[in-house]
């Protein structure tokens, strides 16, 4: 975990999340608008290790949250998803805040898909939220049922 001010990982995880911007067309903050956000924010990391021994451990997905537990960023790399390390991330970010919330890009299917099934709910739609005009909705994890309770499984 990078913790605030600690931005030893920012570098991996920009590259991380300009892989998925150039094939999926999302997550397209500027670079300093990213470094910056990332430095200030608690940072949860997750590492693969390469079948090679010789190789370095590589990053496969990060979430990085402010202290009010908002999601500023949460990426997971193409060919690491379906392995619950999305969940496994926001169980952490829950793990460590009382609420936990984000805005995701209401064209963006797959992240909608994704929040709904943890239980995140739609609070409101925000029309020219992004840069470029997008739409976003903002999203607050419900806590009925003890969601955060069962997303903090994830973290066994």
């Amino acid at each position: 975990m990078d913790g605030p001010g600690n931005a030893d990982h920012v570098a991996d995880a920009w590259a991380l999340k300009e892989r998925i911007r150039e094939s999926e067309g999302v997550l397209k903050q500027r670079r300093g608008f990213f470094e910056d956000a990332y430095r200030r924010s608690t940072t949860h990391l997750l590492f693969e290790s390469p079948g090679d021994a010789d190789e370095e451990e590589r990053l496969v997905g990060f979430a990085s949250a402010r202290r009010d537990g908002y999601i500023l960023f949460l990426a997971v790399a193409p060919e690491a998803r379906g392995r619950g390390y999305g969940k496994h991330l926001v169980a952490e970010v829950a793990d460590d805040n009382r609420s936990v919330t984000c805005h995701a890009r209401a064209s963006n299917g797959a992240a909608l898909d994704f929040y709904d099934h943890l239980g995140f709910e739609v609070q409101r739609q925000i029309s020219n939220y992004y840069e470029d005009g997008g739409d976003a909705y903002y999203l607050k994890l419900g806590g009925a049922g003890g969601l955060t309770e069962r997303l903090s499984e994830f973290l066994r």
